[in-house]
């Protein structure tokens, strides 16, 4: 079955429109047309093939909200015309101890990815989001909270569950005081989710313009990081903070800010190692020092419950498939607030 689709043919080469194949639609198999795919700075490195693991044709795109248009003989959770969403997993073994506890992202054959991984039918490539359908597991599909503007839900597929996962994980509750490093992506669905669950939020940042709009998206607290005596004012003052930043950095003051036995939870992933935090804060404060990778179907679909009980969405910037090359480009310098969402019904095959 032949689609169109966005496609990276090689790293140096800009993506173009294009026709790949999707397998044929299995028994447990949804089939969605995309309406809106948000676009992740992973779909950048994995177009530019700067992690080193890219397989061309290389189709981007993790964040899919759309319209289920067909579905294979077995499937009971969904049907036509349903609206759902797909992450950025679309299978993985079923039996590990990690599938079993509904931990998918853990995988021990490792989970496969919506796009960039071998699919387990034919053996070809996944293809992503960047696309006019995909085909997924009922199993890794969710349905999206029909109060919520759907161009604003896609980013929570993969930037609002792996901030949603930790805070679940660490069961941050009403009164709790979370830190949130970074107001981009992921750092402004932090903000919006820690907030809504009832915690007093501070942001990090090293932007003092970022302050009003963090306030506005339910920061209580902003801190500028490159501020040693605002540092040291919130020193030992919280019980847990999300690292969003995916740039290597000084962990040191983080541990400072933190309560005994606090957590700091390291969400981003930079390009090179963080330097070594020093060990004695931890040692004799009891902390903590953790990572955490996506979310769980299951989390998803609690998160996407939640963000309908609460009318919390991503805040996103609109483009085509043809904007794609300079979103990425404005991605680079943070040039977005907060998250690029592709509009397929209005992009030109």
């Amino acid at each position: 079955m032949k689609i169109n689709a966005l496609i990276a043919s090689q790293a140096d080469q800009p993506l173009r429109a294009g026709q790949v194949e999707l397998r044929e639609l299995q028994a447990d198999d949804v089939k969605i047309e995309i309406l809106y795919c948000g676009v992740c700075h992973s779909d950048l490195h994995m177009a530019r093939n700067e992690w080193g693991v890219s397989r061309y044709p290389l189709v981007p795109g993790h964040e899919i909200v759309g319209r289920v248009v067909a579905v294979g003989g077995n499937v009971t959770k969904f049907a036509a015309g349903d609206t759902v969403g797909v992450g950025v997993m679309v299978d993985s073994c079923g039996e590990c101890h990690f599938c079993q506890q509904q931990e998918e992202q853990y995988c021990e054959a490792g989970f496969t990815p919506t796009y960039n991984g071998t699919d387990k039918y034919t053996g070809n490539t996944t293809f992503g989001g960047y696309a006019q359908h995909v085909i997924a597991d009922q199993h890794f599909v969710v349905t999206v909270p029909d109060n919520l503007a759907l161009n604003a839900v896609a980013p929570l597929l993969c930037a609002g569950v792996t901030v949603w996962s930790p805070l679940q994980h660490f069961k941050v509750k009403a009164g709790d005081r979370v830190g949130v490093v970074g107001l981009g992506g992921l750092g402004h669905m932090a903000v919006k989710l820690a907030s809504a669950l009832g915690a007093e939020v501070t942001l990090f940042t090293t932007s003092p313009a970022k302050g009003e709009d963090a306030r506005r998206l339910g920061a209580k607290n902003v801190v500028i990081s490159r501020d040693a005596a605002q540092m040291a004012d919130c020193q030992a003052s919280l019980d847990i903070i999300l690292d969003c930043v995916a740039a290597p950095h000084d962990l040191d003051p983080y541990l400072g800010a933190l309560k005994t036995n606090g957590q700091l939870v390291l969400v981003g992933i930079p390009d090179q190692p963080h330097p070594s935090p020093n060990v004695t804060p931890m040692v004799f404060r009891r902390l903590s020092i953790s990572g955490t990778s996506i979310g769980s179907i299951q989390e998803t679909q609690q998160m996407l419950d939640f963000c309908g009980q609460h009318n919390i969405t991503a805040d996103v910037e609109m483009i085509t498939g043809e904007e794609v090359e300079t979103a990425f480009e404005r991605m680079l310098t943070s040039d977005v607030k907060y998250r690029f969402v592709i509009d397929m019904q209005k992009t030109h095959w």
